[in-house]
């Protein structure tokens, strides 16, 4: 009885519940220079973190490596995170639940990106960055920057999987 229960609370769940996006990004930082991804978005040239979709089966920590090796060809693994940011992107009218990560490195390294929307990688300052406001994908792109500059650091152990 108790799986047909599950089974039946499942389906109801899965159905009618409300789910955002879920997302995950990388500030990569040495030395006063983030590492962002030049990419195509419908249609436009934009600039963003290396960052994507959780993915089935994966944890949050798994989906940040993927997402920095296929977007930056580096195989890096995140420090801590910065924040957790829930947004409206009014033109998709979609909600997203994203998770900002942290990779400081020692020295910057010079990735090939492995996706075929990345047309390549940049180092910037934050006054670079902040020039490009009108080319960020989103809001969040600058938000997470400062929210990391700010020293906002969550524990990476504060990640549970229950997978």
């Amino acid at each position: 009885m108790s799986l047909n229960h599950e089974h039946t609370t499942n389906e109801h769940h899965g159905d009618k519940q409300f789910k955002p996006n879920t997302t995950v990004a990388a500030v990569i930082h040495h030395q006063g220079k983030f590492l962002l991804v030049e990419e195509f978005e419908q249609g436009r040239t934009v600039f963003n973190q290396p960052a994507g979709h959780l993915e089935k089966h994966e944890d949050l920590i798994e989906a940040i490596k993927r997402e920095v090796l296929e977007e930056t060809g580096l195989s890096l693994s995140p420090d801590y995170l910065s924040g957790i940011y829930y947004f409206y992107h009014q033109q998709a009218q979609l909600y997203f639940l994203r998770f900002c990560f942290v990779i400081e490195l020692d020295n910057p390294l010079v990735g090939t990106p492995n996706d075929d929307d990345i047309i390549t990688t940049h180092w910037l300052s934050l006054n670079e960055i902040k020039n490009k406001a009108s080319q960020l994908r989103s809001p969040l792109v600058l938000e997470c920057i400062e929210d990391y500059l700010s020293g906002n650091k969550i524990l990476l152990s504060h990640l549970k999987s229950m997978l």
